[in-house]
C-alpha cells in the first residue's frame, strides 16, 4: 500500500468524485431532456480528463 501525501489524496478524491458525477448528470439530463444538465455532465467529464492528463501523482 502506497501512502500518498495529502495533496495527492485530495486530487484523487476530486477526480473520482467528478468521474462518479458524470454518468449521473448525463443520465438525468438525457432522461429529463434538459440540455443544460447534459452540458454540465460533458464539462464534468472534460475537467476530470484534464485533471488526469495534467496532474499525475
Amino acid at each position: 500500500m502506497t501512502v500518498l501525501p495529502s495533496g495527492d489524496r485530495d486530487m484523487r478524491r476530486l477526480l473520482h468524485a467528478l468521474l462518479l458525477a458524470t454518468p449521473v448528470l448525463l443520465t438525468v439530463g438525457f432522461l429529463t431532456d434538459m440540455l443544460w444538465l447534459l452540458g454540465i455532465g460533458a464539462w464534468t467529464l472534460i475537467v476530470a480528463l484534464l485533471i488526469e492528463v495534467t496532474y499525475r501523482p
